[in-house]
């Protein structure tokens, strides 16, 4: 019997932190939405109820794609896990990828950026959910529940796809309407020497970051 009892011991630690770690997502998937889901309604506010209008200058930033990006993939893994999609996001390195992405959006707006407008009522909480509470959920969630046993030093380059993307949209959308989300790739206010400067900075901290990241999974997954 007590064999028995010994035997089953590493199957209920398994259901146990399988059910722990649906609680968390479950609750971390409706701060995420509920967040997006409050800026999208200030902001629709604030633009005369336009959704269109509302939907570009949205996902004309890093944060809101970023929350949104993080918002489907623990969606999928709470609900679709065992889905292509699901196995996707289920991955050690896409997971990782995505903590970075989300860290990084809550370093950069409190070094730089907080301070720059002062945002009251609704709008600070969207504000402080999206840059803080979200990050730190997302990050806290793949210190606990993510697998980091496969992670190599080579998918930080990789990872670089998403911020190179979005950089190159984001260039090509100010050449169009003359106009940048955020102040360090403004080209009207710095010009293009300044802008890409900062960008390629900017390049090398979610390269950095992302080492970061692999290093502390691989001696994680070790311990």
């Amino acid at each position: 019997m007590r064999n028995n009892n010994k035997a089953s011991h590493p199957i209920n630690l398994v259901m146990k932190s399988s059910l722990s770690e649906k609680v968390y997502l479950t609750i971390a998937v409706i701060v995420l939405w509920f967040a997006i889901g409050l800026q999208f309604n200030l902001s629709l506010n604030t633009l005369n109820d336009d959704v269109w209008a509302t939907l570009k200058i949205m996902l004309s930033f890093f944060t809101v794609l970023s929350n949104i990006l993080c918002a489907i993939a623990l969606t999928v893994i709470l609900l679709f896990k065992n889905s292509s999609v699901g196995q996707f996001f289920e991955k050690s390195s896409t997971k990782a990828a995505i903590t970075v992405y989300i860290v990084i959006v809550g370093i950069i707006y409190n070094l730089a950026l907080r301070g720059l407008a002062v945002p009251s009522g609704w709008h600070s909480v969207a504000n402080e959910l999206l840059h803080v509470i979200n990050p730190l959920l997302v990050l806290v969630y793949w210190i606990f529940f993510a697998n980091k046993s496969n992670l190599e030093y080579k998918n930080a380059f990789t990872w670089l796809l998403y911020p190179l993307l979005y950089i190159i949209m984001i260039i090509v959308r100010g050449i169009m309407i003359n106009k940048y989300p955020y102040p360090f790739i403004n080209v009207v206010e710095l010009g293009y020497p300044k802008a890409l400067l900062n960008t390629l900075i900017i390049l090398i901290v979610f390269y950095l970051v992302s080492v970061l990241f692999i290093f502390a999974g691989k001696r994680q997954s070790k311990a």
